[in-house]
C-alpha cells in the first residue's frame, strides 16, 4: 500500500519525477509506476492502488487533462476527499474539479524549498495524518454491541449529491441531526459525530469501518438538495456480513424534511427491532423550529461555527447575521438565540462592547430552559464579567443536561482554566477535542495545560494533533493567519523552534493586527522558545487595547506564569486595568 497515488499523463513523466522525489523526502511510500504500458492504466492493479491510497496528487497539464484515465481518477479522489490536484501551464481544469484549491508549478517544480511544493507536501501529509490517526485509534477491534448491551451504530457522513460544495453545510447538518436523534434512543449506542467524520469525503469498506469503530450497524447515505426538493438515500448495513438490513429514497419537498428524519430515525429502530419509547420519540420530533428557511439558516450558521475558529470576528460576525434572520423568521427559535450568543460573546472578547450575548442566551433560555448550549454560553459570558460563581451554577447545570455537548464541555474548559482548575480543564478540553475533528483552539489549551503541570507526554500528543488539524487546514487556505498562529504554538511545544520562527515572520506579514495570532506568538515565545523581551514586545501592544475578557485571561494565563513578576509586564496591565476602569465611566476617571 502507498501513502500517495499519483495521477498523470506519461508524457509529463519529466515534469512528475521532481515532484515524486521531493515527497519520498518526506519518508512516504508513492505509487506512480512509470514503466506501466499505455492503456492499461485501469488494470486491477492500478484500481487496487488508487482505492487504498492515502491521497491523490492528480497533475493537470494541456496533456493530462485530455486523458480520460486522469480524469477518471480525479473524479473518484475528489468523491473521496483525498484529491490534492497541482497544474502546470495554466492548463485549463475538468469542469468537476474546478471548485477545488489547485497549486501552480510552473516556476516552482524543480525547487523542493518553494512556497508551492511546501503547501502541496502539507496537504499530502494532512491527508496521510488524517488515515494514520483513524487507522492507529482504532486497529484491532471488531463489530459488536456496547458493552451496556446497547447496539452500536456509526453514521457516517453523508454525501453531499446537490453538485454544490457550498451545500456541503445542508448534508452535513442532516447528518448531525440523525446521529443526535439516534443518541435519543436508549437502546442504541451512537458513535460520536468526530469519529464518524473522519470518514467524510472517503470511499469506505463498511465491514472495516465497523470493526475500526467497533459496532455492529453502520448508517450511510447521501443528500440532494435543490430547487425546493430535497432527496435523501440511506442504508443501514450490517457490518458483520455486510448485508443491507434496511435502505430507501425519500424525495420530498424541502418543507418535509424535519418529517423525513423523524421517519428515517423510526425505520432504523424498527429495522434493528427496537423499542423506541413515548418519551425518546417526542425528543427526536422535538426540532426546536417549525420553519425550514430558519432551519436553513441555522444549519448554515452551524456550519460556520464548527468548520471557523472562536477568534475570527468576521467569523463572529457573520454566524449572528445568520442566525439574527433566522429568529427574525421564527422568534422562538432557541437554538438560534443561542448561537447569536455564542457569536456576540465571541466579538465582545475581540473587539469589545455591548452585552457580550447574554440578553440572546437568556431569550434562548426563556424559551427553552433544558437547552444546554445556551447555559454553557451563559456561564462562559458571566465568567468573563467577573460572575464566577454564577457562571459555574450555569455550567453544572449545563453540564447536568448534556455531558456529551462540544460547546458545554468547551466552556467547562474554559471555566475551569480561569479557576486555574488545569486537571479538570485538561479533562474537558480532551472531550470536546474528540467530539469535533476541526477543533484546533482546544487542542492548543491542552497544550497549555499540560505544559502547565508538567505532563510533557500530554504537551507533545496534544502539540501533534493540534499541528495535524492545522496542516489540514493551512493545505487549502495557507494564509489563513491564525491557523499559522495555532501551527507556530503546536511546532513551539514539538521543539521545532526553525520553523516556528518562520511561520511566526510569515503570519506577521500577512495579518499583523491580528490580536488573538500575536498573543499565541508571545505565548510561544516564552514556553516555546524561552525569549521573554520578544514576547513582551509582541504582547505590548495588544494589552494597550484588550477588553476586559482578554485581559483576564491574560492574567490567568499559566503560559505567563514566568513573567507575571516582570516589572514590564506588570506595568503594562496595571496600565491597562487604569484604561479600563476610565473607559468603564464614560471615559473619565472615577472620583476617589
Amino acid at each position: 500500500m502507498a501513502d500517495v497515488f499519483v495521477s498523470y499523463a506519461r508524457s509529463d513523466k519529466s515534469r512528475v519525477a521532481p515532484l515524486v522525489a521531493a515527497i519520498e523526502t518526506q519518508g512516504w511510500s508513492i505509487w506512480w509506476d512509470p514503466e506501466i504500458a499505455p492503456g492499461q492504466e485501469f488494470d486491477r492493479q492500478i484500481a487496487a492502488e488508487l482505492k487504498i491510497a492515502a491521497a491523490v496528487l492528480v497533475v493537470w497539464t494541456p496533456n493530462s487533462v485530455e486523458s480520460r484515465w486522469v480524469r477518471g481518477e480525479a473524479r473518484e479522489a475528489a468523491e473521496r476527499g483525498i484529491l490534492v490536484p497541482v497544474r502546470f501551464e495554466n492548463a485549463s481544469l475538468p469542469i468537476d474539479v474546478r471548485a477545488l484549491h489547485t497549486t501552480d508549478l510552473d516556476d516552482s517544480a524543480a525547487d523542493a524549498r518553494s512556497p508551492s511544493i511546501q503547501e502541496v507536501l502539507r496537504a499530502l501529509g494532512a491527508l496521510i495524518d488524517r488515515q494514520r490517526t483513524a487507522s492507529s485509534a482504532t486497529s484491532g477491534s471488531r463489530p459488536e454491541s456496547s458493552a451496556s448491551g446497547r447496539v452500536a451504530i456509526c453514521v457516517l457522513p453523508f454525501a453531499n449529491m446537490s453538485g454544490d460544495p457550498e451545500q456541503e453545510y445542508f448534508s452535513d447538518g442532516i447528518t448531525e441531526d440523525i446521529i443526535t436523534d439516534l443518541s435519543k434512543v436508549s437502546a442504541l449506542s451512537v458513535v460520536s459525530r468526530n469519529s464518524a467524520f473522519v470518514f467524510k469525503g472517503r470511499h469506505v469498506d463498511v465491514p472495516k469501518v465497523a470493526r475500526e469503530l467497533k459496532v455492529s450497524h453502520v448508517l450511510e447515505g447521501s443528500v440532494r438538495k435543490a430547487g425546493g426538493r430535497v432527496r435523501i438515500t440511506a442504508q443501514l448495513v450490517d457490518g458483520s456480513i455486510n448485508d443491507h438490513i434496511w435502505a430507501e429514497r425519500y424525495d420530498r419537498d424541502l418543507n418535509d424534511i424535519f418529517s423525513l428524519q423523524d421517519e428515517i430515525s423510526a425505520a432504523i429502530v424498527k429495522a434493528l427491532k427496537l423499542k423506541l419509547l413515548p418519551e425518546e420519540r417526542k425528543a427526536i420530533e422535538q426540532r426546536g423550529t417549525d420553519n425550514v428557511e430558519a432551519y436553513n439558516l441555522y444549519l448554515m450558521a452551524r456550519h460556520l461555527y464548527v468548520t471557523g475558529y472562536e477568534s475570527d470576528p468576521r467569523r463572529a460576525e457573520a454566524i449572528i447575521r445568520m442566525c439574527v434572520r433566522a429568529t427574525e423568521i421564527d422568534p422562538g427559535y432557541a437554538r438560534g438565540w443561542a448561537l447569536i450568543a455564542v457569536g456576540q460573546m465571541n466579538l465582545r472578547f475581540a473587539q469589545g462592547g455591548g452585552d457580550g450575548g447574554m440578553a440572546a442566551a437568556e431569550r434562548a433560555l426563556a424559551l427553552d430552559a433544558d437547552l444546554a448550549e445556551a447555559h454553557a454560553v451563559k456561564a462562559r459570558i458571566l465568567a468573563d464579567i467577573g460572575r464566577h460563581d454564577e457562571a459555574s451554577a450555569e455550567i453544572d447545570v449545563a453540564l447536568g443536561l448534556d455531558a456529551d455537548s462540544y460547546e458545554v464541555n468547551r466552556s467547562a474548559g474554559y471555566l475551569s482554566y480561569r479557576k486555574h482548575r488545569l486537571e479538570d480543564a485538561i479533562r474537558f478540553w480532551e472531550k470536546a477535542s474528540t467530539l469535533l475533528d476541526t477543533d484546533i483552539n482546544s487542542c492548543g489549551m491542552l497544550i497549555s495545560c499540560y505544559w502547565a503541570v508538567g505532563n510533557a507526554e500530554g504537551k507533545l500528543r496534544a502539540a501533534r494533533l493540534s499541528l495535524a488539524r492545522a496542516e489540514k487546514v493551512l493545505a487549502q487556505d495557507p494564509n489563513n493567519a491564525m491557523v499559522i498562529a495555532y501551527s507556530v504554538y503546536a511546532l513551539g511545544a514539538l521543539g521545532d523552534a526553525e520553523r516556528a520562527t518562520e511561520r511566526m515572520k510569515r503570519a506577521l506579514l500577512i495579518d499583523p493586527d491580528n490580536w488573538n495570532m500575536r498573543y499565541n506568538f508571545a505565548c510561544v515565545l516564552i514556553t516555546g522558545l524561552n525569549e521573554i523581551d520578544a514576547a513582551l514586545d509582541m504582547l505590548a501592544p495588544e494589552i494597550e487595547r484588550a477588553t476586559i475578557g482578554r485581559l483576564n485571561h491574560v492574567k490567568v494565563d499559566p503560559d505567563f506564569a514566568v513573567v507575571r513578576d516582570h516589572p514590564r509586564f506588570k506595568a503594562m496591565i496595571a496600565a491597562a486595568e487604569a484604561r479600563l476602569v476610565t473607559e468603564s465611566h464614560g471615559g473619565t476617571p472615577p472620583s476617589h
